[in-house]
């Protein structure tokens, strides 16, 4: 594809058409063209041409200048995006206003919209894309069999300087400048009942989520979108887990010795029902604490 091609599509990718861009890039940069010669320059049929370069003269995208026959000349490119820009922003802005008068009144109940996606290669794909798509902080926690694909798309956000929080099971998947690799060692050597299980968790500029389990390293199930609510519940997620982690690794001889390997008890523990007259008695205890 050639340039011009290539600013054509994105013309008609900020609303001209197909003409409009070709006629619009087929004047930029030349001296002022008739409708004959642009037709001959850009392969605009005749008929189609004066018909383009009157509403592009209507737009302001291109001046006719006086003479006979008359001569068009494109506006700067640089002139042409700030137009487009302010514009944007004004019908933006309009849009909002619009909006914001039909929106549901305070305190009524709403909707959520999410996305799902059933296989892993989509939730991979997906979570690829949130990776890509990030430009400050992308926090991870993945645990599967083939993590290469997620590592590349970690891989280059840190090297665009995206601060890379990675939490990783087994070996590590990636080296990272910005951020930090932690591997969950808590749980290394320990066989628990659904240790097939299989997750990734990702969360791109507090804002873009994918979340999704295979609880039998098989079927997924996963929940994905941008929404402030389920990224902040990802995020508390994998940075708690991080914490743990890290707090394993100073501690691990005292913790193995009070609640076992991978503090298999203390998962225990907090599972199991309290104990008659237990349960007053820890609150009992946290009010003192508290005081």
């Amino acid at each position: 594809m050639t340039s011009q091609q290539g600013a054509v599509g994105r013309l008609i990718e900020l609303g001209f058409s197909q003409y409009e861009a070709q006629a619009y890039v087929g004047l930029l940069g030349r001296e002022p063209l008739t409708g004959y010669a642009l037709s001959n320059v850009t392969g605009i049929p005749q008929p189609k041409v004066y018909e383009t370069l009157r509403r592009l003269t209507a737009k302001g995208v291109v001046a006719a200048l006086d003479g006979e026959p008359a001569r068009f000349v494109a506006v700067p490119a640089d002139q042409l995006l700030a137009d487009l820009e302010e514009s944007f922003r004004e019908r933006l802005a309009g849009a909002q206003r619009e909006l914001a008068s039909t929106a549901q009144p305070d305190g009524a109940s709403g909707y959520r919209v999410l996305r799902s996606y059933p296989s892993w290669l989509a939730i991979e794909q997906r979570t690829v894309e949130v990776i890509d798509g990030s430009s400050r902080h992308v926090y991870i926690s993945v645990n599967c069999a083939r993590p290469a694909v997620i590592a590349a798309a970690v891989g280059r956000a840190d090297a665009r300087g995206v601060v890379c929080d990675v939490l990783h099971f087994g070996e590590p998947i990636v080296t990272v400048a910005h951020g930090r690799t932690v591997r969950h060692d808590s749980t290394r050597g320990v066989v628990y009942r659904r240790h097939q299980a299989r997750h990734v968790a990702v969360v791109a500029d507090s804002a873009d989520v994918v979340w999704a389990v295979a609880e039998n390293g098989v079927d997924w199930q996963s929940l994905a979108g941008r929404d402030p609510l389920l990224a902040a519940l990802a995020k508390g997620y994998i940075r708690h887990d991080i914490y743990v982690q890290q707090i394993w690794n100073e501690f691990h001889d005292v913790l193995s010795e009070r609640w076992g390997p991978g503090m298999q008890q203390l998962v225990g523990e907090l599972s199991a029902p309290p104990a008659a007259g237990q349960g007053a008695v820890a609150d009992r205890g946290r009010g003192r604490s508290a005081s």
